[in-house]
């Protein structure tokens, strides 16, 4: 009886792993762009194919390279204010369908792709098609400016104009509201009366700038005032323009430290004051749409506020520049496409 043998099954090669690109924080001031494993979405989560991210204020302190970072951070961290098309859906994800453009709250997106909650993404209609939209920080503005309680016939003071401060100008001047711009750059303060503000003060004098404010208003002070900077003297300033029942918002990033109030002031003028910094993700995707809803029926053009565009690879420059705001600077976009 003869012996049949068979051939030894070919061996299977092994499944490519996708990847992509993504910078990585390797040490402080220090990226490197490296090729890492695309990730995959998990019940609930959309992968996103990014077209760019913002480049954020809060990116310096980490950056920088504080006792609490640490090296390297994960593949596309600290990248926070994406858009781009819907590359993957998860698990029980309805409502989106591959290709959609969307503007995204995620943490990850200095890289060619990231994962976000599918309730976390805002879609972007045709009239933004091929438009920038960082989410993040155009939804962060709208959260503020409702947090802030403007309304016509207030006068409103907005300390420190840069991305968020130039928004929220023309925000609360299309509100009614006359607009004090205080800042330290002379083009920052030709960008505040494009964006509306009535007024505008060099941020140079402390008690110079609190002298002419009081001189505005007749002596009353503001109705309003948005701290926009995240340092101390700002805010100590932003405390001294508000009047007797006003508001104060604190709107800037304070994260390199503690900071002192003049309790005393804040007591006797018996002011409001309001953290506007949101932390729930429902209300940051909520300003998100309000953000859409404006720019789509063109109520705010943020186009000529991106006034620097770098790819991933020039990324360390681009935090760069957001820290050293060289003239004519106010946001940076990293661009993937």
């Amino acid at each position: 009886m003869g012996v049949t043998t068979e051939a030894p099954p070919a061996p299977v090669a092994a499944e490519a792993v996708a990847t992509m690109r993504a910078a990585v924080l390797t040490a402080p001031g220090r990226i490197e762009v490296q090729e890492v494993a695309r990730p995959e979405p998990g019940p609930g989560q959309v992968r996103l194919r990014l077209e760019g991210c913002g480049v954020c204020a809060s990116n310096l302190t980490p950056w920088a390279g504080p006792d609490w970072m640490q090296f390297p951070a994960a593949p596309g961290e600290l990248g926070h204010e994406g858009w781009g098309t819907v590359d993957a859906l998860g698990e029980g994800v309805e409502g989106f369908r591959l290709g959609d453009r969307v503007a995204a709250l995620s943490y990850r997106s200095f890289a060619e792709y990231d994962l976000a909650e599918a309730r976390n993404l805002v879609p972007l209609p045709e009239a933004l098609a091929d438009q920038p939209f960082p989410g993040e920080p155009l939804g962060c503005a709208f959260n503020i400016f409702r947090r802030s309680g403007i309304e016509a016939g207030q006068t409103v003071a907005i300390v420190g104009i840069g991305f968020l401060g130039a928004i929220l100008c023309r925000l609360a001047t299309d509100a009614g509201a006359r607009v004090i711009a205080i800042s330290r750059r002379a083009w920052s303060l030709d960008l505040a009366r494009r964006m509306g503000a009535a007024e505008v003060i060099p941020m140079e004098d402390h008690h110079a700038i609190i002298e002419r404010v009081k001189t505005l208003t007749g002596g009353q002070f503001c109705d309003r005032v948005i701290e926009a900077v995240g340092k101390q003297w700002p805010l100590d300033l932003a405390g001294e323009l508000v009047r007797e029942r006003g508001r104060l918002i604190v709107a800037g990033y304070h994260q390199d430290g503690p900071r002192q109030v003049n309790m005393w002031l804040w007591n006797w003028r018996g002011i409001d004051v309001i953290n506007a910094h949101e932390r729930d993700p429902a209300v940051y995707v909520e300003g998100i749409r309000e953000a859409v809803a404006a720019v789509a029926a063109g109520r705010l053009d943020p186009a000529p506020l991106y006034t620097h565009r770098f790819p991933l690879e020039r990324l360390g420059e681009a935090l760069d520049a957001t820290r050293d705001r060289p003239d004519g600077f106010l946001k940076a976009l990293v661009s993937f496409r």
